[in-house]
C-alpha cells in the first residue's frame, strides 16, 4: 500500500546519526538482557565467602547467576536477583553487614534451619521491597527490629526456634499486607502488641516466650497453640476453686484389702499393670530388634557387634542408628529444598513398580521433580548410602541422575529430575488417570494393554520408527554405561518400558538402576512385570548383568510390536510376548509381528528384521549366549546408521499408493 510505501521510504531518509542511534539501542538492550545482574552477584560471593556454608553451593564468578546458582532467582529480563532461598546448607557465624542488604530488589530470603547467629541484620531496612521472610531454627539472638513498617510489602514473617529477647514490637500492628506472622519458641518479654488492626493476619504464633498475660480478646480468635504458655496459659486446666464446692464432712473410709481401700487398692493394681505391660513391650522390641540384626547381608550382625565391644543390640542401634532429617545432595546438584519442602509438596502418583511408588512433586517454587518411595529395604544405613553414592556418581545423558537421597528407619526416598516426556511404557501404550478425593491426588496409572493395538488412548502421538531408533540406543548406551560401573559389576535390575523415559533430545533415558543390592530378595513377579524378568531371575530371585540383556531384549520387542511383555487377547486369554514371537517366527509369519503403526512407513523393513534378530539374541533362555551390551550398542547403532545413509527419513505410505509389506525372510 502506499502507507507501506512512504514508511520504507522514510527509514531510509534517516539521517546516519539517527541509525547509529538506534543500532546502539538495540545492542544496549541485547547486553542488558544477556548480562548478569553484577552487583547483585558480587554482594551474594562476599557472602558466601564470610557465612562458610558445610553444604558445597555451585557459586562462582564464572556461572550465570541467574541460569545457574542453587537457590538463587532473578527477575524476568534478569536484571536483579528477587529471591534468595538457602535452607538448611550450613550456614555458620553472623550474617556480614553490607552483603544481603545490597540486593534492593530482594522480595524472598529464607535462610531457615542453618546456624545463624548474632543480632537481626540491622541494614535489612534497606530491602525495601521484603515480602517473605524466614529466619527460623537459627541462633539469633538480642531484640527483634524496633520499625518493621519501612517493610510494607511483609507478607509472611517467620522467626520462631531462635533465642530472640525483649519486647515485640508495636509496629508490627503498622504491616497492612501481613498474613503469617511466627516468634514461637524465643525469649521475648513484655506485653502483647495490639495487633486487632491487621485485618490481613490469617496466622500467629506466639508461644512459649515470656510474655504477659492476660490473653487479649484479638488472639483469642486463633487457635489455642498460638499462645500456649503465655501470660501463664496452659492447655492443661487447673483443678476448679473448691471455695465455690459445699464442705461436706469426711467420712472415715472402709478397710478393703489387706487394710487398703478399694480406691488405692485399684490404684495399685492399675500401676502394677503398666509396668508389666511396658516390661513386655521392651522384651519384645528386643527380640524384634535380635532378629533384624541377624537378617541379610546389609544388615549389622551380632559377630560385628562383638567387634565394638560387645555392646548390646538394642544399645548398639540406638547410637548407631542416626535418623538424619535432611536430604543428602550429590554434588553439583542446583535443587536448594530440604525435606520439609518436599513434604510440603503437592504430589501425584506416577506409578507403582517392584521397588516402591514413584511421584510428581511440585514444589513452593514451581520446581517439579520426582520422588521415589522405596519399600522392602533390606539394607542398614551404611551399605544403603554406599550404594546411593555409587548410583549418584553416574553422570551419562542416557541414566537418569540421582539428584538426592534420605534415609530414616520408616523412610527411604530418592529424588529424581521430573521428565515431562513421559515414559516409553507411556508413549507406547497410552495413560488414564483416576482422581481419589479421599487422598487429593492424581494417580497416573498404565492402560491395561490387550492384543490389539487400537486400543492405546485416544491422544495418544504414535511413535515413529526414528524415535523408537533413538529410544533403543539410548537406553543400550545407559545400560551398558551402569555396566561398567564399579568395577564392571553394577547391575540394573528392573530394565522396563516403564523405567525408560524421553530425554529433551527424545533419546532413552534408564532409571531406577542398581536397587537390588539394598531390597529383599525378588518377590513372585506379577502381571506386566513377569514379562521383564530372565528365566534364572524368576528361578533364584538374583539379577545379574546377563538378565538385564534379557530384560532390554523383552524391551526391544516391546518397541517392535508395540505390544506389552504380558497382554490379553480378546478372550482374555494371557499371552506372554517373548513366546508369542518365538511361535510367530517359528511358523514363518515375521510380518505379523510387527507393530502396525511401523507398517505405515516404507523402506523400513529391513532394518525392523535386523532389530529384531537382536532382540531375540537377547531373550535366549541360556544366560551366556546372550550378547553384552556393549556388543548390543555397536549393533544397534550399525542398523540406525544404515538406516541414517539411505536419506530422508521414511514417510509413512499413502492411503492411494500403499504397496502390500512383503513378507521379510526367515530369522
Amino acid at each position: 500500500s502506499d502507507q507501506r510505501q512512504r514508511n520504507f521510504l522514510f527509514c531510509f531518509s534517516l539521517p546516519m546519526e539517527a541509525w547509529r542511534v538506534v543500532i546502539l539501542t538495540l545492542c544496549l538492550h541485547i547486553y542488558v538482557a544477556n548480562a548478569d545482574p553484577i552487583q547483585d552477584k558480587r554482594a551474594l560471593l562476599e557472602f558466601l565467602t564470610l557465612m562458610r556454608p558445610t553444604r558445597s553451593l555451585n557459586w562462582n564468578e564464572t556461572t550465570s547467576v541467574c541460569n545457574a546458582w542453587t537457590g538463587v532467582t532473578c527477575n524476568k529480563d534478569g536484571s536483579r536477583i528477587t529471591a534468595v532461598r538457602l535452607p538448611g546448607v550450613g550456614l555458620n557465624g553472623q550474617i556480614p553487614p553490607n552483603t544481603l542488604s545490597r540486593l534492593s530488589s530482594l522480595t524472598v530470603l529464607s535462610l531457615r534451619s542453618n546456624r545463624i547467629s548474632g543480632l537481626f541484620p540491622g541494614d535489612f531496612a534497606e530491602l525495601k521491597d521484603l515480602a517473605f521472610l524466614y529466619l527460623q531454627d537459627n541462633d539469633f539472638s538480642g531484640p527483634l527490629p524496633e520499625d518493621f513498617s519501612v517493610w510494607k510489602n511483609l507478607t509472611s514473617v517467620n522467626l520462631s526456634n531462635n533465642d530472640f529477647n525483649g519486647t515485640v514490637p508495636e509496629s508490627l500492628s503498622r504491616l497492612g499486607r501481613v498474613q503469617s506472622l511466627n516468634l514461637a519458641n524465643n525469649s521475648l518479654s513484655g506485653d502483647i502488641p495490639d495487633l486487632s488492626g491487621v485485618s490481613t493476619l490469617q496466622h500467629i504464633d506466639l508461644s512459649y516466650n515470656n510474655l504477659n498475660g492476660p490473653i487479649p480478646s484479638w488472639l483469642q480468635r486463633f487457635p489455642t497453640s498460638s499462645y500456649q504458655g503465655v501470660g501463664g496459659f496452659s492447655l492443661v486446666q487447673p483443678p476448679p476453686d473448691l471455695a465455690h464446692h459445699e464442705l461436706k464432712p469426711r467420712q472415715k473410709p472402709k478397710p478393703h484389702f489387706l487394710g487398703l481401700t478399694k480406691t488405692v487398692f485399684l490404684l495399685i493394681v492399675i500401676a502394677v499393670s503398666i509396668v508389666l505391660l511396658a516390661v513386655l513391650v521392651f522384651v519384645l522390641a528386643v527380640c524384634y530388634l535380635r532378629m533384624k540384626l541377624s537378617q541379610g547381608d546389609g544388615i549389622i550382625t551380632d559377630a560385628k557387634l562383638q567387634k565394638k565391644g560387645g555392646m548390646s543390640p538394642e544399645k548398639f542401634v540406638s547410637r548407631m542408628e542416626d535418623v538424619n532429617n535432611r536430604l543428602s545432595f550429590f554434588e553439583g546438584c542446583n535443587y536448594s529444598f530440604d525435606l520439609e519442602d518436599l513434604l510440603r509438596a503437592s504430589a501425584e502418583v506416577l506409578g507403582k513398580g517392584t521397588f516402591g511408588t514413584t511421584y510428581k512433586a511440585v514444589l513452593e517454587d514451581a520446581t517439579s521433580v520426582a520422588v521415589k518411595r522405596l519399600k522392602d529395604v533390606a539394607a542398614g544405613k551404611r551399605d544403603f548410602e554406599q550404594q546411593m553414592e555409587i548410583i549418584g556418581g553416574i553422570k551419562h545423558e542416557n541414566v537418569v541422575e540421582l539428584k538426592a537421597y534420605y534415609y530414616s528407619k520408616d523412610e527411604k526416598l530418592m529424588v529424581y529430575d521430573y521428565f515431562g516426556n513421559g515414559s516409553v511404557a507411556s508413549l507406547l501404550h497410552g495413560t488414564f488417570s483416576i482422581y481419589d478425593p479421599t487422598m487429593r491426588l492424581n494417580y497416573s496409572a498404565m492402560v491395561r494393554p490387550g492384543l490389539s493395538n487400537s486400543n492405546r488412548g485416544e491422544n495418544r502421538v504414535p511413535l515413529d520408527w526414528e524415535t523408537r531408533m533413538s529410544i533403543a540406543i539410548g537406553a543400550a548406551k545407559g545400560i551398558a554405561r551402569i555396566h561398567r560401573e564399579n568395577n564392571g559389576k553394577l547391575v540394573h535390575g528392573n530394565i522396563k518400558s516403564s523405567n525408560i523415559f524421553l530425554n529433551s533430545e527424545r533419546n532413552g533415558c534408564v532409571s531406577d538402576l542398581g536397587l537390588t543390592a539394598v531390597m529383599s530378595a525378588l518377590a513372585p513377579p506379577i502381571s506386566r512385570q513377569a514379562g521383564y524378568r530372565a528365566p534364572e531371575v524368576t528361578d533364584t530371585r538374583k539379577s545379574s548383568q546377563l538378565s538385564d540383556v534379557y530384560s532390554f531384549g523383552v524391551v526391544l520387542l516391546e518397541l517392535l510390536t508395540g505390544k506389552s511383555p504380558i497382554h490379553t487377547t480378546a478372550g482374555d486369554e494371557i499371552i506372554h510376548l517373548v513366546r508369542w514371537v518365538h511361535s510367530v517366527v517359528r511358523e514363518e509369519w515375521t510380518a505379523e509381528v510387527f507393530d502396525v503403526e511401523l507398517l505405515r512407513y516404507t523402506n523400513i523393513e529391513e532394518e525392523m528384521v535386523e532389530m529384531l534378530q537382536i532382540a531375540m539374541s537377547c531373550v535366549v533362555k541360556a544366560p551366556d549366549q546372550r550378547p553384552k551390551m556393549s556388543d548390543l550398542v555397536r549393533l544397534i547403532e550399525s542398523v540406525g546408521n544404515r538406516q541414517a545413509s539411505l536419506g530422508p527419513d521414511p514417510k509413512p505410505k499413502s492411503e492411494n499408493g500403499a504397496s502390500e509389506t512383503s513378507t521379510p525372510g526367515e530369522i
